[in-house]
């Protein structure tokens, strides 16, 4: 499996659960866990367009 370009990478203690990343991620790569914080699921599919990025209110996401 080719790794993405770039890694989503959540601050757990900034994000807020409220999961603006996961609604606009066009892959479904984030999802909310059992705590209700993002999380980089499904990384083999992210196309690292920084969508979660750009919209996170809390900036806990960040593409490096």
């Amino acid at each position: 499996m080719k790794k993405p370009e770039k890694e989503v990478r959540i601050n757990r203690e900034w994000c807020k659960g409220c999961g603006i990343c996961v609604a606009f991620c066009p892959k479904e790569v984030l999802m909310l866990d059992e705590e209700g914080i993002a999380k980089w699921e499904h990384w083999e599919n992210c196309i690292s367009c920084g969508l979660c990025e750009m919209r996170c209110p809390d900036i806990a996401i960040e593409l490096v």
